[in-house]
């Protein structure tokens, strides 16, 4: 009895093993334009991580546990797909997803279908600049972003990048959008001492980015209410997810030179310019040019033999690596991600070279079907080996100016020390100038599911930045020479906390009511400190640390810091899938701000109209989809000083004695500019979105402008800050995308342009602000923002080789004398339009891609033209178009009489102002994919292999070094925002020939 019993045990046991065995599922994946896809996702609903993927004929065959349900197909590119398993076979046709107007877009505190959009965002993928050698994040929107103005300003590695949503917004505040990563706003504000601002941002590596969303108008920007006027930039990091583990390893290395060298004189050349010029002017008294020079140079290198290329001293063939790594994966319950990055860049002028080393990693987890709870952390460290600003004689560009006839290396072989002016390769080969900054960004979340439609989430996020410069100038250098060498160190350390705390409700009713409810509390605190000391006499130029010094000459400290608390909530209403409505309202309250005006409400409006979805249109067969919206809301700009409101005191030395004195004037009234601004657009689809694209038109009006306004000096201050001035944007945007062809040989395209016109309405009693100098810009009611105005140049008097200005604004009557010509306006370096044009092209395994840029209407002032374009007026080296001076045998001319130090037509004037227009071939990637059925052998996922070129080439009528410039003008937020379109001594852009892999294991 007991060994029946044992054996029918036994033998239920072996029924039940056996009904627990997998069953093996196979079948075939395609696609009706692509035919056969290989590396599709297969996997059962729920278990992520029993899958497998589709080789290179399409086919699959997975083992799944007899109680199995659903198999699930992704690919990128392609819908997601569930069918019921119901046989052994199992084969489907994948459709291919429009990416264009159905894709989810990442908004503040949330994310949307691109359908129910009513605002005005623009948005581009890591696939837009996939394989670009990118140096940083916001680079990866020029050309792509309609209404995003992006200006790289300098071939100089590491520096910020000038960035305009939609024209200029402030004078005296700061004009660059927020940055917003993962929901964390970040500090983008330069920390270090350099008037070329180091740029923050660039310690993100490009490749940890999925995507990137700019909130250009009310609608969308104004749920981050106080500083929202310059835009937004939302920016989401890649994460892990379900599925088998990737490997992912990307390496390229290449070379780069300047897109442009300026044209100079030789020697010989140099030495006819100059002896014109000297003779013109009687030698000043000496027999002749040598003496001349002696005297005034101290030197004998007008009778030396020597032809030295300065321009070539300044510029090196740059050279660029950068390695990349990413594993990520998962299952249904946890997904992971970890990244690592390398990039060495050594730049195309002498000394500059930029190191970044980084690493991230990011986990996403499901604690149950109520709670998910993640975070990541990046860190990154730069090392950045800078060069002098622009206004520097130290700057390598500035070894221009020198004299071809004065050899860079003296006859023992030195680098020459007795030049014209200083000789800044001697800087360089004796000292050092290191940036080093190491940066951390880290957020964690919660999201609880309260009901099925209720969801809480709180956010913490950190920003932590530390950057060090240091600078050591040794005792050869023309300023350590003097003090036996000179040493600097700068520390500054920007710390950002931030949490958002949000309650999100969505419904649908009765199948047509579809409603999204958000509420939300968030806090931001940023604390800013630096201290500096300086030292001098050091015993060797082996010691470069402050300890060394003899003398520690100076030294100072600083911290400030400010805070931001915020309430905000939104509504979006969709009714039948035709009907769009959606509010946001932001309260701010800032520390920055008076003590009268602590809090501001900043609410938006929007409507939009899917007319696709009406009867009338519902089955059109060319018209897919036809979008109406328009918003109307209030943003504020909050970047100005920490303590602009407050009277403040500092601490004075008064004959060895310590004590305070009054520095500012404050104003408890003080509040942010207000930007109120309204937008309509149209989108539009054709041919089953064959054809897509957006029109938009906009009018921003800025309000309660800050500005340092002039009062009595009855009380010791001249001047205070206070709300008074307006300002208007207004433009229109247009984007089109096509897809050309559709089938094994596909081509698509991509325009945008976009039109801006800024006026400046209402200053402080009328009164224009204007540096003035040998700077430009102007603001006054009533002009575009930042014009030039000075002298209008006339050209030359053919009878006698003077320079002539125009007497007045009428231009009817001219005169040789500079000071009696009238200022005028001569010029304006707003663009009239600007945009990119794209074209990616694919066949089997290859693909081409190719990106260009432009912008037309702008004027740039060279100020460098003063002396490098000055027709001999002093020994700085001329730009060889000087040749064509006036002479009585050349009467027909636009260069001067040379005159040595008479000023003949060098002083500011429209003669340095030309066209800044270009068009710019931005990017060109050529691309190979080995086959499926070769990577397959070695186990590998994909390899792709490539070739590419940035700013390939440029067209333009501007004959300076680059037209994507704007030189810094100085420390003052003011004067910098009013002097764009300035030229002086910028590097020029580089051109860059990279040659990559990228590995997917």
């Amino acid at each position: 009895m007991k060994k029946l019993l044992f054996s029918m045990i036994l033998s239920f046991g072996l029924i039940s093993l056996a009904f627990a065995q997998d069953k093996v599922i196979s079948g075939k994946v395609t696609s009706s334009t692509a035919g056969p896809l290989p590396g599709v996702s297969v996997y059962v609903k729920g278990a992520a991580a029993n899958g497998t993927q589709t080789d290179a004929t399409g086919a699959y065959k997975l083992s799944v546990p007899n109680d199995a349900r659903t198999l699930v197909f992704t690919f990128i590119g392609f819908k997601t797909k569930e069918i019921a398993i119901s046989g052994a076979n199992i084969s489907t046709n994948l459709e291919e997803e429009n990416t264009t107007l159905s894709d989810v877009v990442v908004v503040g505190y949330g994310t949307q279908n691109r359908r129910d959009v009513t605002g005005s965002i623009a948005k581009i993928t890591s696939a837009d600049f996939k394989d670009r050698p990118i140096a940083t994040i916001e680079s990866a929107l020029q050309g792509k972003a309609p209404g995003v103005f992006i200006n790289s300003s300098s071939g100089k590695l590491g520096q910020a990048l000038q960035i305009r949503v939609r024209g200029i917004s402030s004078i005296s505040a700061s004009n660059q959008p927020l940055f917003v990563i993962d929901g964390v706003p970040i500090v983008s504000d330069a920390l270090g001492t350099y008037t070329e601002a180091d740029n923050p941002l660039a310690a993100i590596s490009p490749d940890d980015i999925e995507s990137m969303e700019v909130l250009k108008d009310a609608a969308s920007a104004a749920i981050y209410g106080a500083r929202g006027s310059n835009g937004v930039v939302l920016i989401t990091t890649k994460k892990g997810k379900q599925g088998r583990t990737n490997i992912d390893f990307g390496y390229y290395a290449g070379f780069s030179d300047p897109t442009r060298k300026g044209e100079f004189l030789n020697a010989t050349q140099y030495k006819q310019l100059m002896e014109e010029s000297f003779k013109n002017i009687d030698y000043d008294g000496y027999a002749n040019s040598s003496e001349l020079w002696a005297d005034y140079t101290g030197t004998n290198d007008w009778d030396g033999t020597a032809d030295a290329n300065w321009v070539d001293a300044s510029f090196r063939r740059g050279h660029v690596q950068q390695y990349n790594i990413n594993i990520n994966g998962g299952d249904a319950k946890t997904r992971f991600l970890i990244s690592g990055n390398y990039s060495n860049n050594d730049g195309i002028i002498v000394s500059n070279r930029y190191v970044r080393t980084g690493g991230r990693m990011s986990l996403d987890h499901t604690v149950s079907k109520f709670l998910d709870i993640g975070g990541a952390i990046n860190i990154s460290k730069v090392d950045n080996y800078r060069i002098p600003t622009d206004n520097a004689f130290s700057n390598p560009l500035q070894l221009n100016a020198l004299p071809p006839i004065q050899p860079i290396y003296d006859a023992s072989g030195e680098l020459n020390n007795n030049t014209v002016y200083y000789n800044s390769l001697i800087d360089i080969a004796n000292g050092s100038n290191l940036s080093t900054t190491y940066r951390t960004f880290a957020n964690a979340y919660a999201s609880l599911k309260i009901t099925s439609d209720l969801v809480f989430r709180s956010e913490y996020g950190f920003d932590f930045n530390n950057l060090e410069e240091e600078q050591y100038l040794g005792s050869k250098t023309q300023d350590g020479g003097s003090t036996s060498g000179y040493g600097n160190d700068y520390n500054a350390k920007s710390i950002n906390f931030n949490t958002n705390n949000t309650l999100n409700y969505t419904k649908v009713f009765n199948e047509k009511h579809n409603l999204n409810l958000l509420g939300g509390f968030t806090f931001q605190d940023t604390k800013f400190r630096y201290g500096t000391v300086t030292g001098t006499g050091f015993p060797s130029d082996r010691f470069v640390k402050i300890a060394s010094a003899a003398t520690i000459s100076s030294g100072s400290s600083f911290e400030t810091e400010y805070s931001f608390v915020s309430y905000l909530a939104r509504v979006n209403y969709k009714y039948d899938d035709k009907y769009l409505v959606s509010a946001s309202v932001r309260t701010d309250g800032s520390s920055r701000f008076g003590a009268n005006n602590r809090y501001g409400t900043f609410p938006a409006a929007s409507l939009g109209w899917i007319a696709t979805n009406e009867d009338f249109l519902k089955k059109s067969t060319w018209v897919s989809l036809l979008k109406v919206r328009a918003s109307y809301g209030l943003t504020g700009n909050a970047e100005i000083g920490n303590f602009a409101s407050r009277t403040l005191y500092g601490g004075v030395n008064y004959a060895g004695t310590a004590g305070t004195l009054p520095n500012q004037l404050g104003d408890p009234n003080l509040t942010w500019e207000n930007t109120s601004n309204f937008n309509i657009g149209l989108d539009f689809g054709f041919l089953s979105d064959r054809i897509t694209g957006t029109i938009e038109a906009y009018k921003k009006k800025t309000t309660d402008l800050l500005l340092n306004v002039p009062i009595a000096a009855t009380n010791g201050f001249t001047s205070i800050t206070q709300n008074i001035g307006d300002m208007q944007n207004k433009g229109l945007e247009f984007s089109l995308n096509t897809r050309n062809f559709v089938g094994e040989f596909k081509w698509t395209t991509s325009f945008n342009i976009a039109f801006n016109r800024n006026k400046i309405l209402r200053l402080v009693d009328g009164q224009p602000i204007f540096t003035g100098g040998r700077f430009l810009g102007r603001i006054a009611e009533g002009e575009p923002f930042g014009y030039f105005y000075g002298k209008a140049y006339a050209g030359v008097d053919p009878s006698n080789g003077d320079a002539i200005y125009y007497l007045d604004a009428s231009r009817t009557a001219t005169t040789n004398n500079y000071n009696t010509a009238q200022n005028q306006k001569i010029g304006d370096p707003n663009a009239k339009y600007y945009g990119g044009f794209g074209n990616r092209f694919s066949y089997k395994n290859f693909d081409l891609d190719i990106q260009t840029q432009f912008v037309q209407g702008n004027d740039i002032y060279n100020m460098a033209g003063g002396f490098q374009s000055a027709n001999g007026d002093y020994f700085d080296n001329q730009t060889i178009d000087q040749l064509n001076y006036w002479t009585t045998s050349n009467r027909i001319t636009t260069i001067p009489q040379p005159r040595f130090d008479s000023a003949n037509g060098t002083r500011p004037s429209s003669r340095y102002i030309q066209d800044g227009s270009y068009l710019r071939i931005k990017s060109v990637v050529f691309g190979y994919n080995l086959p499926k059925e070769f990577i397959n052998k070695y186990k590998l996922q994909n390899v792709r292999i490539y070739a590419s070129a940035q700013n390939l080439f440029t067209i333009t009528g501007y004959n300076g070094y680059d037209p994507e410039v704007n030189t810094p003008a100085g420390s003052s937020l003011q004067t910098n925002n009013i002097q764009i379109g300035h030229d002086f001594y910028t590097p020029p852009q580089a051109r860059t020939i990279t040659f990559g892999v990228n590995i997917g294991l």
